[in-house]
This record gives C-alpha cells, structure tokens and sequence, in this order.
C-alpha cells in the first residue's frame, strides 16, 4: 500500500480536478495523475473517469475515496493528539480572512504573534472567496456574517459594524448632517460594499434608506480612511479600523445615534478531537485583540 498515491486521491476528488491538487500539494501536475493511474493499476479498477471537462469519481471510486478518507483522518487525529502531548506550538499555521479586513487587523497581531512563537510560521491568506478549510488545509478562518457549514466550529469574537466619521476640518468647512437625510447634501467618500446611492443606517428609532451622493468611490477602506482624515468628506468606516481615531478627536462621529447593520465574527475551525498547540496560541493571542475591537461599543 502506497499512502501517498491514497493522499493525492483524496485531494483530486476534494478538489476536482488534478492541477489545482497538485497546487494544493505543491507537486508537479504529471505526478498526480501517474500517481492515480498506479493506484488504479494495483487496485484493477477505475476510480476517477477524465474527460476534457470534468473528472467524474466511479461508484467504486466514491466508496474507497470515504473509506480512505476516514482512514486518514484517524491518522490525523493520532498525530494532533501527539502534537497536544508537547505542548509547544510550532510549524505551519495557515489563517484566511476576508481581504479588507485582513489586511487592517492581521499585519499587527501576526507580527506580535511571531515575536511570541517564533517557531509557529503563519500563513495568512486573505480573499473575499469563501475557502474549503479541510479540502484546502486552512486551520483557521476569521469570519463575519451568518455561518453555514454545520460541520466547523465556531467561537464567536463579537459584531462588526460600520459608522459614518468625518474629520475636524471637514465640519468645520461644512458643518455636520442632523438627520440621515440631511447626507444627500454633503460630500460622501462611499465604500461600496455600503452602498453608493444611499447607506442603509440603524438606531434606537428604527431603519432608514438615507440617500447619498458619493463624490468619491473607492473599494478599498484604507484609502477611504486616508480620504476621511484629510478632510475630503463624511465616509462609513469599519468600527473597528477608527475607534482610536474617534477617541482622539481625529475623526468626528457623525449621527451617533446612526450605524451600519451588525454581523457577528467567528473564529471558524474543522471540528476535530484534538486542537494543536499553534493553533491554540494564535486564537487565545488574537482573540484578545479582535474581541476588544468587535465589541459593540459607543464608536
């Protein structure tokens, strides 16, 4: 029995398809089709059928693909529970999150958390696509908005929201809206995800559709935070990202009774016997951080 023509199995048919297990793998696209067709061979039978479009697993092949896969991750599970026993957080430790807020919240705390474990590396992958953790070998994912997979685990950090800031120059140059529909009339920085002809804003009172007429758009928040401190208009900012800034006088918060609809934060991770000690470190080390910055406080 050859293990590693089994592993490339199971990652062609988690994959679908053959090169992108082979990126995954970090091996060449040649290796793991021979590597599959020998595994063929000495089990006398077809498992996947290729066709120029799409690999289709055989009834045979979908029957060994769950028994193999249960195979290995008993053997998993047997290595995490040694791992556990040693108690020092090492290797490769691979963290997605959503782009923007990745690259606002990570650089920090990765960079602290190196410091920390420096024989933990951490691999962080930020994109807005919604990453297969098991198929893809992520051991953690920070996400916001209602979770679906039933199958992962999930501790939540808090609740994300965005708030409309504008800085001193800009009120005193142009004064500061007093209702939601007063926004129409001032020079709006607008990040799309919020909305670029009117930003949907809550409070106590209820909702309101508050028209908007953006003089800027721009889809990425850190350019837009720039935009706010240099005085170029009211813009909807993460809470988290300005926080600082509000408590300094840097940013003004405008309509305080006013913010963006809430979504809650998860740390996100496979359901598993045994959790490692990295990866253990990097969620009590940055859930300190995240928690403190997704409470839902007075921004």
């Amino acid at each position: 029995m050859d293990l590693n023509e089994i592993a490339i199995f199971i990652k062609v048919v988690q994959l679908g398809s053959f090169s992108q297990a082979a990126k995954a793998l970090a091996l060449p696209n040649s290796t793991v089709s021979s590597k599959v067709s020998s595994l063929e061979k000495r089990l006398g039978m077809t498992l996947i059928q290729r066709t120029t479009r799409k690999l289709h697993i055989t009834p045979a092949g979908h029957g060994f693909y769950l028994r193999c896969l249960s195979g290995f991750e008993e053997m998993k599970a047997a290595e995490q529970e040694l791992l556990s026993l040693q108690g020092e957080p090492k290797g490769i430790l691979r963290v997605t999150a959503p782009t923007e807020l990745g690259r606002i919240l990570l650089p920090d705390i990765i960079s602290r958390f190196n410091r920390e474990y420096p024989k933990v590396c951490v691999e962080a992958i930020l994109t807005d696509r919604r990453v297969d953790l098991l198929s893809e070998g992520v051991d953690l994912a920070i996400r916001a908005g209602v979770l679906k997979d039933s199958t992962l685990i999930a501790k939540k950090l808090g609740s994300a929201y965005f708030v409309p800031v504008a800085s001193p120059k800009y009120v005193k140059a142009h004064g500061l809206p007093k209702h939601p529909r007063d926004l129409k009339d001032h020079q709006i920085l607008s990040f799309p995800p919020m909305g670029t002809e009117d930003w949907k804003l809550f409070s106590g009172k209820g909702a309101i559709n508050a028209t908007i007429n953006p003089r800027t758009i721009m889809n990425d928040l850190e350019g837009l935070y720039r935009m706010a401190l240099a005085g170029d208009g009211i813009a909807m900012i993460a809470a988290y990202f300005c926080i600082e800034e509000v408590k300094s006088g840097k940013l003004v918060r405008v309509l305080p009774e006013w913010r963006s609809a809430t979504s809650p934060v998860h740390f996100v991770y496979p359901g598993q016997k045994f959790v490692s000690p990295k990866l253990q470190a990097f969620m009590k080390f940055a859930g300190e951080d995240l928690k403190h910055l997704f409470i839902e406080q007075d921004v």
